[in-house]
């Protein structure tokens, strides 16, 4: 069953993402030795990452993935690996070699070819799959997820499927790379945030009934957890 807090604001939101991650990756370095944490851009994670990135010594023995990237260069003002450089990797001094930038330059074909080959390179296995500890989520007003776009044809890749160019986002830019909703779903743990009006019917279509058209509400309630602010919460008796 899907995990769903409610805060008061997006300063908040963060305050518990933040703890949330924190104690996911402590559990995981404390299980196996190693911590493996997928981020995503977007205004709400980021504000997480700021946290995450003020306390160095939480991200021990972590290894940082991506769950998608725009397909420009990593300075661009677009790129997710920009915003999490700036906010969590530079700040926290992270190892480059612990960083596994999705290479959006090489174009959505090669750089997808590219990162499935390092997924299945350096993750644990199961079921065939690549395993993350964690992968933090935003969500589109659309209920996307990482570039998985509503009704899209990357919704139905193969099972075995790692990791997916899209030439044709809804959302600019148009190409993109993005973990196939099979990673996503094999993940031991997905955290989605939210904040502001703009996603509540997002939020609510995600709780709901699995759909095509809302990707989010695609992943494994019992492996997800979702943290709002009051803004985006669904309607209803508050956790």
């Amino acid at each position: 069953m899907t995990r769903l807090t409610t805060c008061l604001d997006a300063e908040a939101v963060a305050e518990r993402a933040a703890a949330l991650i924190v104690r996911q990756l402590t559990h995981a370095r404390e299980q196996r030795g190693i911590a493996h944490l997928a981020l995503s851009g977007g205004t709400t994670p980021g504000a997480t990452y700021r946290l995450l990135g003020a306390e160095p010594s939480e991200l021990s023995e972590t290894e940082i993935w991506f769950a998608d990237e725009r397909c420009v260069a990593p300075d661009d003002a677009e790129s997710n690996y920009r915003l999490a450089a700036e906010t969590l990797l530079e700040p926290a001094h992270l190892v480059p070699a612990r960083v596994h930038r999705m290479q959006g330059e090489l174009g959505p074909s090669a750089g997808a070819a590219q990162y499935a080959g390092e997924l299945g390179a350096h993750l644990p296995q199961e079921e065939g799959l690549p395993v993350l500890d964690l992968v933090v989520l935003g969500i589109g007003p659309d209920g996307h997820i990482a570039s998985l776009f509503p009704g899209a044809e990357t919704l139905d890749a193969p099972a075995e499927t790692l990791c997916l160019g899209v030439e044709d986002s809804p959302k600019p830019p148009p190409e993109r790379i993005t973990l196939s909703l099979g990673v996503l779903r094999a993940a031991r743990s997905c955290l989605l945030l939210a904040t502001g009006a703009s996603k509540g019917d997002a939020v609510s279509a995600m709780l709901a009934e699995p759909s095509r058209h809302v990707p989010a509400s695609m992943l494994r309630r019992e492996r997800l957890s979702v943290i709002v602010d009051d803004a985006a919460a669904p309607p209803g008796p508050r956790p």
